[in-house]
């Protein structure tokens, strides 16, 4: 967030530094999203694929604020303990054939917020990686188009040095 702010500041005096930060910002965005999987695969927890109905219902919620997600996933919560504890132990599956797990009935709702609350990071992560991805696109369409003011003057002092 940081560097995405610093290059929007930049923007005013070089289109080059704008575009350096902003893509700095996607490449830590990417770490983000790596940590995020390793701690569900250290845990034995599903990470939703982009089909995941879970995911998709965040994405259509689109949530506002960190404490509007927080209470999607608490409601989330919910709803899934409620459902094992009605049926008791179950297996789930995260869409991997691969993961598949048996879980006994939960202590508490807290049982499902790791592997939620994870994967609502990744998929806020995933949406804000695509907006990158278009910002980032337009910069760089900007930057072939229009100079900064770092450009502008490089350009004046060339011109200078030509002269006799």
């Amino acid at each position: 967030m940081k560097n995405i702010a610093e290059g929007s500041e930049a923007a005013a005096t070089s289109s080059k530094t704008e575009l350096k930060l902003t893509q700095v910002a996607r490449a830590s965005l990417e770490e983000l999203k790596l940590d995020y999987e390793d701690f569900l695969r250290q845990r034995g927890l599903p990470c939703w694929d982009r089909h995941h109905p879970l995911r998709q219902e965040l994405v259509d919620a689109r949530p506002k604020t960190a404490d509007d997600v927080a209470a999607w996933v608490v409601e989330k919560a919910r709803q899934r303990y409620e459902e094992e504890r009605k049926s008791g132990p179950s297996e789930r599956s995260g869409h991997d054939e691969d993961t598949v797990s048996t879980v006994s009935t939960p202590s508490s709702v807290s049982t499902f917020y790791p592997e939620l609350s994870a994967n609502a990071i990744l998929t806020l992560a995933t949406v804000a990686g695509f907006l990158l991805d278009r910002q980032m696109a337009l910069l760089a369409k900007k930057f072939e188009h229009e100079d900064g003011f770092t450009e502008r003057l490089n350009r004046v002092r060339s011109a200078r040095r030509q002269q006799p």
